[in-house]
């Protein structure tokens, strides 16, 4: 929080903008270093732990919030920036021992980290809605962590949620900051990373990383499918998010960070409920979320249809 008020009042807040284009939902341009404090509030929560965090996690997470500030400053290309989210998954896949286990599998989380690296980018384009949800999802990793008598996997969860609720202080509607991809790209990548971490170590099964962040996988994903099968390109700026439709329907940046926030409760905590209750794959869990966000989805393509009719009348 105090490094964000910080580099607000400095020429960095000043220069550092998030100008609107064909994606935002927003129309003055607004400081996207927020990343950047959040950040340093989550170094500064791990460095107590330091002799015990794993390298194959900080790492990464130190080189993509590098890169991903680059970005925001000066623009970088596609291609490097999905180069450098690679060399990250690749290291996580190295480090977390997945390699050595099944090559299959291996790949499966290479491409899991990329895609919940991504994701997180994708979803962070509301107020309050990718900080609220860090904030959510990662306590939920420290709650199933302390339950397991992990502390050091906990704090380090903790840390996390922590420094997204300082963030989401300025974030929250009417945001006076943005987080940036410095801020979305690390915090996709520790998604993915604290989760195949908190599964390597016995803590909790693979099933359940997924469906603590299955509002933002969900949303991110359908998205992306329902682009690619009608032609449109992947890299294109775009307000077709379902969260993006929310706010435009007329349920606004406040609204929608709250369903957004109780979806995200709800899931974690039937992800504690379903690993505490049986060690098999919870397929009825799933099933009624995927009947929730069917529900969901379903609903908004009507109120959106109702919307761009009217608008056109």
């Amino acid at each position: 929080m105090l490094l964000t008020i910080i580099l607000l009042a400095s020429k960095i807040g000043k220069t550092i903008q998030d100008f609107p284009n064909e994606r935002s939902l927003h129309e003055e341009p607004i400081p996207r270093i927020g990343g950047v404090g959040l950040m340093a509030g989550i170094f500064c929560g791990w460095v107590l732990v330091i002799n015990l965090l794993a390298w194959w996690i900080v790492i990464p997470a130190i080189l993509l919030f590098g890169v991903s500030l680059l970005d925001d400053v000066r623009g970088l290309p596609v291609v490097r920036r999905l180069f450098a989210h690679f060399i990250a998954a690749f290291m996580l896949v190295l480090g977390s021992g997945v390699l050595w286990q099944d090559v299959a599998l291996a790949l499966a989380v290479l491409l899991y980290a990329v895609w919940m690296t991504n994701l997180y980018n994708f979803m962070d384009g509301s107020d309050g809605l990718a900080g609220g949800m860090a904030f959510f999802g990662f306590s939920m990793y420290g709650v199933a962590a302390l339950m397991h008598g992990d502390d050091t996997q906990a704090m380090l969860n903790f840390s996390v949620g922590a420094a997204a609720l300082g963030f989401l202080y300025y974030n929250a509607h009417p945001a006076k900051v943005f987080m940036g991809d410095a801020g979305a790209i690390p915090l996709g990548f520790l998604s993915a990373a604290m989760g195949v971490w908190g599964w390597q170590s016995g803590h909790w099964p693979a099933w359940f990383p997924p469906l603590v962040f299955s509002p933002f996988i969900a949303d991110a994903t359908v998205t992306l499918v329902k682009r690619t099968l009608r032609g449109a390109k992947i890299t294109e700026a775009h307000r077709e998010h379902y969260y993006q439709r929310l706010v435009q329907v007329g349920w606004g940046h406040r609204y929608t960070a709250f369903l957004g926030y109780v979806l995200m409760f709800a899931a974690g905590v039937s992800a504690i409920w379903a690993m505490r209750t049986s060690p098999d794959f919870p397929w009825l869990v799933f099933l009624i979320w995927g009947g929730i966000y069917t529900l969901l989805m379903l609903a908004l393509d009507r109120s959106w249809k109702t919307f761009c009719r009217n608008r056109h009348e």
